[in-house]
């Protein structure tokens, strides 16, 4: 069996610590638990690797997060994954800082990297796991939040919740949504 796990973000040093990219951190996590490394391939980043006798294929995207969904459409055709075996990874302002929720469908709740990943798909029935960023900020900031860098407070707990994302990502590998959201969701 393969499996995609895709942590959305933007390519470039100036957005490689922002709220914005903690799917690309998840990933790199995912990737380091794995023990590979990311090379450059077509549409992005691709680590390949096994878990519990499964294939695994860790995907960072170099399209910008707005055109996300031609790398997973991409890599899903190329290397044959069914669609129940995506996972996207991504920030969710509507959650409080480093929550974990897990789901197997479901908007994209404004967010234009899984607006694109549905427009591309046809489809929303695709599992995303999200990573709560909360909503602190003032009215018309909401772009300078999401491309900010992470509070202290925030970066003092930041390592944890990626190591917990990134065991709930081969969760999903390896125990299925099902299992792995009565597991990690709200944890």
């Amino acid at each position: 069996m393969k499996y995609l796990i895709v942590g959305l973000g933007n390519k470039g040093s100036e957005y490689e610590n922002t709220r914005h990219n903690i799917g690309f951190k998840v990933a790199e996590k995912i990737a380091e638990n794995l023990e590979v490394s990311f090379n450059t391939a077509n549409f992005g980043w691709m680590a390949e690797g096994k878990h519990k006798g499964r294939k695994v294929f860790v995907l960072k995207p170099d399209t910008y997060m707005n055109l996300s969904g031609n790398a997973v459409r991409y890599w899903m055709q190329k290397e044959n994954i069914p669609l129940e075996n995506v996972l996207i990874v991504t920030d969710d302002l509507a959650l409080p800082f480093g929550t974990l929720r897990m789901k197997g469908k479901g908007s994209d709740a404004g967010h234009n990297g899984l607006k694109n990943i549905n427009e591309v798909l046809q489809t929303q029935g695709y599992a995303r796991l999200r990573f709560g960023i909360s909503a602190d900020f003032s009215a018309g900031r909401q772009v300078d939040y999401v491309l900010g860098t992470w509070n202290e407070e925030e970066t003092e707990k930041l390592s944890e919740r990626i190591e917990t994302f990134a065991k709930a990502s081969l969760s999903f590998v390896f125990a299925g949504l099902n299992n792995t959201m009565s597991a990690f969701n709200g944890k």
